[in-house]
């Protein structure tokens, strides 16, 4: 069985964005609209996953900015 390429946090938005239009717009039988949901749910998570990386990446670099200079020298 092939792995799934883990799409970028913008195509999994897209995904989602659309995954929810169908539902709301009805006319499914409900094993489509499960299975639709299913595929939102695992979008959603993706678009969680790439969010709390970037927070990671944001308060390492906040983090290293307010730490003093090691050379005793600032830029400015």
């Amino acid at each position: 069985m092939a792995e799934e390429k883990t799409p970028s946090y913008e195509q999994a938005r897209e995904e989602l964005t659309e995954v929810v239009r169908r539902l709301e717009a009805g006319g499914l039988t409900l094993e489509q609209s499960i299975e639709l949901w299913e595929r939102g749910e695992k979008l959603a998570a993706i678009c969680e996953e790439w969010l709390q990386g970037a927070r990671v990446k944001l308060a390492a670099a906040m983090a290293q900015r307010r730490q003093p200079d090691p050379g005793g020298e600032a830029p400015f």
